[in-house]
């Protein structure tokens, strides 16, 4: 009896040992809080745990692992195994993916941006690029137009952004240098502080950033037209850790990306802009709206500067930056998704 005991016990712990081997526990570093913008993170943590029986689980942290802009440093020395990041946060860490960030570029939608990002994605200059941190790039966080919500007097024209302090980063930015503002880079979570304090008169972000991080509580007007461009905000992996996941997990991951983005577009298509009309209305927020006439002068201003800059910069750095550029400019006349 001894022995069989023994034998059971034994075998029991073989088991045991076995299925600790089998799973799989990811850290996942993003920031804020649960909002549209990471609903594609907790989608696909919720697919890769049904899939796997519970075996592979992405543990989300909001803000625990790291500062939002160190999120590329942390995953290049594993620190944790995922994380989101924006491009205009570091542009000389990711210039390739910058080229998304151009303003003006034209895209008409979220399906629109995922199908360039993903392109852009693929390309093996930007896959090069990103390497260089120990990052595969895995889904972008596709983003609609940004505008402006900002305190004090609304603008009437787009004269009257002159001197204004804007937070707004990478080609947005770049974009309201043209009309004389005066942009500021910081992260989504400093900007209610900043704009509580008066160092930021206004704040370019997407409608979901607008709700998330209070600038309409104390916004008293916002642009419902000036559209200079958007952020963008992809998700990436630790390659090595990627590398080391088995076929079955590493199936899991890869295979949920697609879905976990059609719930993101349509969580954010049918949530966010369903509630952003009424957050606005609530709070009696002014609507300023900008001609045809000078919204076409603000486009020539700062489209074809910024592009052009954008490539002989890039080029210089020893990206193929024209290529890059042609690859976003040439799907958006094609219309896409």
């Amino acid at each position: 009896m001894r022995k069989l005991l023994s034998r059971t016990a034994i075998a029991t712990l073989t088991l045991a040992f076995a299925t600790e081997g089998m799973a799989e526990e990811w850290n996942v570093s993003v920031w804020g809080k649960r909002r549209a913008f990471t609903e594609h993170v907790e989608k696909l943590a919720e697919l890769v745990a049904d899939k796997t029986g519970g075996e592979f689980t992405l543990n989300i942290s909001y803000g625990g692992l790291s500062n939002n802009r160190e999120n590329l440093d942390g995953i290049s020395i594993g620190a944790f195994e995922m994380a989101q990041f924006c491009a205009g946060y570091h542009a000389d860490k990711n210039p390739s993916i910058t080229v998304l960030e151009l303003p003006f570029l034209g895209v008409s939608s979220l399906e629109q941006e995922v199908e360039i990002s993903m392109a852009v994605y693929q390309h093996p200059a930007t896959q090069e690029d990103l390497a260089r941190w120990n990052a595969t790039l895995l889904m972008p966080s596709p983003l609609p137009q940004y505008n402006l919500a900002g305190v004090g007097d609304a603008p009437a024209t787009l004269a009257d952004f002159e001197g204004l302090s804007v937070r707004a980063t990478g080609g947005i930015g770049a974009a309201m240098e043209t009309v004389g503002a005066v942009p500021t880079s910081m992260s989504a979570t400093e900007v209610r502080q900043a704009m509580d304090s008066g160092v930021v008169k206004a704040v370019a972000f997407a409608p979901h950033a607008h709700m998330s991080f209070g600038t309409i509580e104390n916004a008293t007007w916002w642009t419902t037209n000036l559209n200079p461009g958007t952020v963008n905000c992809p998700v990436v992996v630790n390659t090595d850790a990627l590398d080391g996941l088995s076929d079955e997990h590493r199936a899991a991951l890869l295979g949920s990306v697609d879905e976990a983005l059609d719930h993101y577009v349509e969580f954010y298509n049918s949530n966010t802009m369903t509630a952003w009309g009424p957050a606005l209305a609530e709070r009696g927020i002014t609507e300023v709206s900008f001609s045809d006439d000078e919204l076409a002068a603000f486009k020539e201003a700062a489209a074809a500067p910024a592009a052009a800059a954008w490539i002989a910069d890039n080029t210089a750095k020893g990206l193929p930056a024209q290529e890059l550029y042609d690859l976003v400019t040439g799907m958006i006349a094609e219309g896409g998704s």
